[in-house]
């Protein structure tokens, strides 16, 4: 397991290096510039605004002091919102972000395991195969048709939940299960195939020789095995939660960082974006490490 840390650590910065060039020079190539507003500037005060702002210097000159800066943990002014620093934005979203993506986290492991669980109780009968038809149906519907259906059924329907915005918890129970839904779907048929997979092996069938209940085979000795393929899922599938709140904060208008990082991408912010992509990039990277520090505590074999 050090060593696997060690690696993973090693491997870490050079790739958030990567990422952080790479996106600078795309958002630099791209057309189109932060003051390219519905009003044109006069020349004189765009020429200004590009100078206070640095845009005026070669892009190694800039590449340098971003760099530089965000050694120090500034991601420099906000080209759009003139009010605020992007560490002020990144500061209040980033909270909420992380909020929505581990309880959506959280609920599809409990679902997905759940209902991977009780279609395993009773193997290729009518419920097996109904909760795992219901789980692929839920696993291939994306976030942006869940989070409207469910907006249109339980807020502007029913109303019993609000449609927007950030009022209280409640707010955050469509965002939260619409983004769980899809990885929940995923899980549950992990799950379900791993356990098949485990009560084949040779020490379940001694477990259930000795006479222990259905239940008991499956929770004490087949599920820890069983959950090896939902332990390699859970890296990706938490960086997707992280990258599709960016379209859930944006259905439901939540003050998230994904929705800075939307409003950042059409207004040509270029350290609002920048930002996200390297907090997003470092995020992916630490879920895929505690995914693989599971996956070593699941399955001994895999630790180096």
């Amino acid at each position: 397991m050090p060593h696997l840390i060690r690696r993973r650590l090693m491997t870490a910065l050079p790739t958030l290096a990567a990422i952080l060039i790479l996106s600078f020079l795309l958002m630099r190539v791209a057309p189109g510039g932060p003051f390219d507003g519905e009003r044109p500037l006069d020349p004189e005060t765009r020429a200004a605004l590009v100078t206070a702002y640095g845009l005026d210097k070669p892009l190694p000159a800039q590449l340098a002091l971003y760099v530089g800066r965000i050694a120090h943990g500034d991601f420099g002014p906000s080209l759009v919102y003139r009010d605020f620093t992007v560490t002020d934005l990144v500061r209040q979203g980033l909270p909420v972000s992380l909020t929505l993506g581990a309880l959506a986290m959280v609920l599809a492991l409990v679902i997905g395991i759940g209902v991977g669980l009780a279609a395993a109780i009773r193997p290729d009968g009518h419920r097996d195969r109904a909760w795992m038809l219901i789980m692929t149906l839920l696993s291939a519907m994306p976030t942006f048709v869940t989070g409207p259906l469910l907006a249109l059924i339980f807020a502007l329907s029913l109303q019993w939940l609000p449609v927007s915005g950030l009022e209280g918890p409640s707010s955050l129970i469509l965002p939260v299960v619409a983004l769980a839904l899809p990885v929940a779907g995923a899980i549950a048929k992990l799950t379900r195939a791993g356990l098949a997979e485990a009560l084949a092996q040779d020490h379940v069938r001694t477990a259930r020789a000795r006479g222990l209940s259905p239940l008991r085979v499956l929770i004490v000795h087949a599920l820890k095995p069983a959950l090896v393929p939902v332990a390699s899922y859970a890296g990706p599938a938490a960086a997707g939660l992280l990258t599709g709140a960016v379209v859930i904060e944006t259905i439901f208008a939540l003050p998230g960082l994904g929705r800075y990082f939307v409003q950042g991408a059409l207004n040509r912010d270029y350290p609002l974006v920048l930002a996200v992509v390297t907090i997003y990039a470092a995020l992916i990277i630490l879920f895929n490490l505690f995914a693989d520090l599971i996956y070593g505590w699941l399955d001994p074999r895999a630790r180096g």
